[in-house]
């Protein structure tokens, strides 16, 4: 997937374990694990912004896009 979600690293800067977050935050430990290790297909922005009020960042902070290399291949290929 081209997003990646850097909830892990950032958790780790601020000092705040998983169970802290899900509590801040008001989300069940399994759909924030789910979250955090880059297995979700999408986000609400209320979460979004809850999390990130409880982390004090920004959502670009937490989500990241990075290029496929299978993409990257099929643009080179192409070329």
């Amino acid at each position: 997937m081209s997003i990646r979600i850097n909830l892990d690293v950032i958790m780790a800067m601020r000092k705040k374990g998983l169970t802290e977050l899900a509590n801040e935050v008001d989300i069940t430990l399994a759909n924030l694990s789910i979250l955090k290790n880059n297995k979700a297909k999408a986000i609400r922005f209320s979460t979004l912004e809850a999390i990130c009020k409880a982390l004090d960042c920004q959502p670009g902070d937490i989500i990241q896009y990075v290029e496929d290399e299978e993409d990257s291949n099929q643009e080179n290929d192409s070329l």
